[in-house]
């Protein structure tokens, strides 16, 4: 081989080695991409998701208080389920045990795309899978004296299978909505199956809360931190920020 001729066959495998290298630099950088648009897409709903759980937890848990107070009580799971009409009732069965499907859901879709992916260096979705971990476990710990709204690690699993919708792709897809919820609550009966106990806790809880309230204060606190490191800013609830979340109903 000539002189020439070597020098391009080295001309040409370095051109092959920079097109190899810019190949990996580039599928690394639409795999990390790829990685952030789902933590933030499905960040933003998960957020959601939490918020109103927590908001959730906390209108029970204030209830709780407002009812302990001098006078007939008018706290929300009394004056809307106990003292309610059938109507309204059924609403703070259903929508109480909604908001903590939703959230499993929501869990449920960002471990499903999102478990292939490298977390990378981000400290902050590293801390963010951490949380759902240690909210999981709240959820499945075992209580002396309430265990009302514990769901153990299977049954979170399974109820956040059947709230996931089956016609998005990855990073497209979307829980059940409330309607829908309500829908097949009443016409599937395997739909109903996970949710059945749920809804029988929702009557206990609003006949003594007090039994509950270390277990849920402790839930809600958690479901606070996660939208702390899914919503640092506070972009999406300015203003509800506080120590105990929102009073929406």
């Amino acid at each position: 081989m000539d002189s020439v001729s070597l020098v391009s066959a080295i001309v040409a495998l370095c051109g092959a080695a920079l097109a190899a290298l810019f190949g990996y630099w580039q599928q690394l950088r639409l795999r990390r991409s790829e990685q952030r648009d789902y933590m933030e897409r499905y960040g933003a709903s998960l957020a959601w998701a939490a918020y109103d759980l927590q908001s959730r937890l906390y209108n029970i848990l204030r209830g709780h208080e407002v009812d302990r107070l001098p006078g007939p009580g008018n706290g929300f799971l009394t004056a809307c389920l106990t003292r309610g009409s059938s109507r309204e009732a059924d609403y703070v069965r259903r929508s109480t045990v909604f908001v903590l499907a939703e959230y499993l859901g929501w869990v449920e879709i960002l471990r499903g795309d999102v478990q292939f992916l490298d977390l990378g260096k981000s400290g902050t979705n590293r801390s963010v899978m951490t949380q759902i971990s240690r909210i999981q476990q709240f959820l499945n710990r075992i209580d002396e004296h309430s265990n009302e709204l514990r769901v153990f690690r299977a049954h979170q699993r399974a109820i956040g299978e059947v709230m996931v919708l089956a016609d998005g792709g990855p990073g497209r897809r979307r829980c059940l909505g409330y309607a829908e919820f309500c829908a097949r609550l009443e016409d599937d009966p395997r739909f109903a199956y996970w949710f059945e106990p749920l809804l029988a806790d929702v009557d206990r809880l609003a006949a003594d809360t007090a039994p509950a309230v270390p277990r849920l204060t402790a839930l809600q606190q958690q479901l606070v931190t996660l939208i702390d490191l899914l919503d640092p800013r506070g972009d999406r609830f300015p203003q509800f920020r506080t120590a105990f979340g929102a009073t929406d109903r």
